[in-house]
């Protein structure tokens, strides 16, 4: 960093009510600290990329965002399911049932689907990506919720 540009912090530091400033650019770090009484600021530099391990912490170990984000792992595509055509994500994402909040589900358990109909979207990336039906049939089962945030592969309807 330019020793300029340093320079004129450490006069923004004097002139203003600040008593931090700290700057980045690129790799590259500057904190200044305003000390308590009225000396000149102290430059620091930047905290040693490595540090001493702390005492280890309980950590509840999570293997996904989905754990993550919900505190759990959803339920795992086993004996629990109905019986029928499963229609997993194809991403990680956020699971919608509706295009819209105010706008009634895509589907509904008991309706009739046909293979290509929309099932529900996940948001992924600021993109809405449609869930098609695979194949025709009933919806046995809707296993997520609307805003749920949902992993790849994670089962999200049953079709009979």
């Amino acid at each position: 960093m330019d020793l300029r540009k340093i320079k004129k912090l450490i006069d923004l530091l004097e002139e203003s009510n600040l008593t931090e400033i700290e700057i980045k650019e690129g790799e590259e770090s500057v904190r200044l600290s305003r000390n308590s009484g009225n000396a000149a600021p102290m430059m620091y530099a930047p905290a040693p990329a490595a540090a001493a391990p702390r005492a280890a912490e309980p950590v509840m170990p999570m293997s996904s965002p989905v754990d993550a984000a919900t505190g759990g792992t959803p339920k795992a595509a086993g004996d629990d399911l109905p019986a029928g055509q499963v229609t997993k994500s194809p991403m990680v994402g956020t699971y919608y049932a509706s295009p819209a909040p105010d706008k009634p589900a895509f589907v509904t358990v008991g309706q009739q689907v046909k293979a290509g109909d929309t099932l529900g979207i996940i948001e992924a990336m600021k993109m809405f990506n449609p869930i098609e039906a695979e194949t025709s049939g009933t919806v046995v089962a809707i296993l997520c919720e609307s805003g749920q945030p949902v992993e790849f592969d994670q089962p999200l309807f049953v079709i009979g």
